[in-house]
């Protein structure tokens, strides 16, 4: 079992050996060939390629770059909420990670893989070098059985809530329309729409919004015009008669679509939540459609997420240390850096 490496500028050299390894495995959208071109275009001046073979097998292919102190990383720009590992199945992972850290460049000290998914690649067990740790929780939903019958199983307050804002919109003379994008020639205007929603909101003011022009622009524009290409992606934008009020940007492979962006007008009067009129329209066309099983949110929990589903897993992710002694020295590290109990106040 032999690790190389090679510039992730050649990704295109190893792309069709990249795809046969994401078709041999679960499939996520998150790791085909077309969204790691798009990240590499955009954010990857520096990340390696890394490909695994035994007899002239390609066992495991990862994005990587040096972190310090002998360590190495998966490549994770924020863009991408998942980790750029992939792995044949029943390939056994500790093995690909003794060798990894042996055949990286220098004496490697570390492998860290993160954001990993355990629906995509089950959590091992922490061993003398293995060490997993939670990242976030995230969300999905299964769609299967009709809308009306998942939408019955949410709280009253949501349906409720959302069959009043939709009586007031009449009352006020507001039509909505959810609008459908999936052909390439829409995505570059679509992007455009949704950095115009972003930038104007909370994020814009943190300076961390996707503004047209911007690297984020561009990687949600090539990513999604990729992905239509083979039909496989969609946004979503709402509309308060010709106003945009809300947006998701959406990816898809055989089996679920992954909801990687989402932005709403926060000028709109708080009595209407445009986000939330737009998903329940989104997901009765999903499962109406009753092609695809899962919604996939990969978000950070938050509180409206509950209100669409209470099926919740954890993130982790994962280190490989070269000895066991560096695994309990790292750990003895963290406990020292934590932060403490804060001080009691004292009554005077």
């Amino acid at each position: 079992m032999k690790w190389r490496f090679h510039p992730a500028a050649r990704f295109g050299d190893f792309a069709d050996a990249w795809s046969a390894l994401h078709a041999a495995g679960p499939a996520s959208p998150l790791l085909h060939a077309d969204f790691v071109r798009a990240l590499l275009a955009a954010f990857g001046d520096d990340a390696q390629l890394a490909c695994c073979e035994q007899d002239g097998e390609t066992l495991a292919m990862a994005l990587l770059e040096r972190s310090g102190g002998g360590a190495w990383r998966s490549f994770q720009p924020a863009q991408a909420p998942v980790g750029l590992w992939l792995a044949r199945p029943g390939v056994a992972l500790p093995a690909l990670l003794v060798a990894l850290v042996r055949n990286l460049p220098g004496c490697a000290l570390l492998a860290g893989i993160s954001q990993l998914d355990p629906m995509l690649d089950p959590r091992p067990a922490d061993g003398p070098c293995l060490q997993t740790l939670d990242y976030i929780d995230t969300a999905r939903i299964t769609m299967d059985g009709g809308f009306d019958a998942y939408w019955a199983a949410r709280g009253k307050n949501l349906r409720s809530n959302l069959k009043k804002q939709r009586a007031r919109l009449e009352r006020e003379g507001i039509a909505t329309l959810c609008e459908t994008l999936t052909t390439p020639q829409d995505m570059a205007a679509a992007v455009n729409d949704y950095a115009a929603l972003e930038s104007g909101g909370w994020k814009g003011r943190d300076a961390t919004a996707v503004r047209a022009g911007d690297a984020q622009a561009r990687f949600y524009t090539l990513l999604l015009e990729a992905f239509a290409r083979r039909g496989a992606a969609k946004v979503y934008r709402y509309r308060f008669d010709d106003r945009v009020v809300a947006m998701d940007l959406c990816v898809e492979s055989h089996d679920c679509i992954v909801v990687l962006k989402t932005a709403y007008d926060e000028s709109v009067p708080a009595h209407f939540s445009p986000a939330l009129l737009m998903r329940e329209e989104a997901c009765r066309a999903l499962f109406d459609a009753g092609r695809l099983q899962r919604i996939e949110f990969y978000g950070r929990v938050m509180e409206w997420h509950l209100r669409w589903t209470d099926e919740v897993r954890c993130l982790y992710h994962l280190n490989y240390y070269r000895w066991p002694l560096l695994q309990r020295l790292h750990a003895l590290g963290r406990r020292r850096a934590a932060p403490g109990p804060r001080p009691q106040p004292t009554m005077e």
